[in-house]
């Protein structure tokens, strides 16, 4: 029996309620942003729009939305411990944009419990709306997995050209700007390369699943291109503790 749906747990907080403001804003981030090959696979920040938006548009703006008809995003859990991933048992998830159709894999867990509050996937989903307009989304959060377990996810759900993959973390967190830069800069150059060993939670929020995307994208010789790092002390905060963010573009 299919769920609820998904109603949006961080409007307002950390991105606006209101539809025509929040549209507005994603356009504005969107406009701003340099065109660019259109990307297999995209890593983009979900921290507070205002912070991140900038650096999250600076990849979505690639997207061919003529291309995408199916999202697969994978986030960390933030809020609830599981071993795995966990998919979403609800037919659709509502945002201030509207309604996005979910779909439910038969090969992962289902947990609304996880996903019910998780903002990483959230603040993804009106990027995607402005973005491709209709589309089908498959939402997993990430707990405690191998790398090659998320890559065994992938692979499953990895698609053909139709398919965008979507992978949501934020990079460094609550250091000063300098500190935050160095940091930031080893995570670019450890996911440029490839190397899940160059990451670690400190520098990569996200990195349960960003890990599974460098394992299956190295099997699949994949290029990786970085769009976008910067951190909330570049856009919209101060510089004594920043959080840093970085936008990446896979190709096949």
């Amino acid at each position: 029996m299919r769920g609820m749906i998904r109603e949006p747990a961080v409007a307002g907080m950390f991105y606006p309620a209101d539809s025509a403001e929040l549209r507005r804003m994603i356009e504005g981030f969107l406009a701003e942003a340099k065109p660019g090959t259109h990307p297999k696979a995209i890593i983009a920040p979900h921290a507070g729009y205002i912070y991140s938006g900038p650096v999250a548009a600076s990849v979505y703006k690639r997207i061919n939305p003529e291309k995408i008809s199916r999202v697969v995003l994978i986030g960390p859990s933030h809020r609830v411990a599981l071993r795995g991933l966990a998919a979403s048992s609800a037919p659709a998830w509502r945002t201030p944009l509207g309604e996005v159709s979910v779909a439910r894999p038969n090969f992962v867990q289902i947990s609304d419990v996880a996903h019910a509050q998780e903002h990483s996937l959230e603040v993804q989903v009106p990027f995607l709306q402005v973005v491709l307009g209709d589309f089908t989304l498959l939402p997993l959060v990430a707990g405690e997995a191998s790398a090659a377990e998320v890559a065994e996810v992938l692979e499953k759900c990895w698609g053909g050209p139709e398919t965008l993959i979507v992978i949501s973390s934020d990079l460094s967190h609550y250091e000063n700007y300098k500190t935050a830069r160095t940091m930031d800069t080893a995570a670019s150059k450890a996911i440029l390369a490839f190397d899940e060993r160059g990451l670690e939670c400190d520098n990569a929020c996200g990195l349960v699943p960003i890990c599974g995307l460098l394992h299956l994208a190295k099997q699949k010789k994949m290029r990786a291109e970085l769009v976008d790092l910067r951190s909330s002390g570049d856009t919209a905060g101060s510089r004594d503790q920043v959080v840093g963010y970085g936008a990446f573009a896979f190709y096949e």
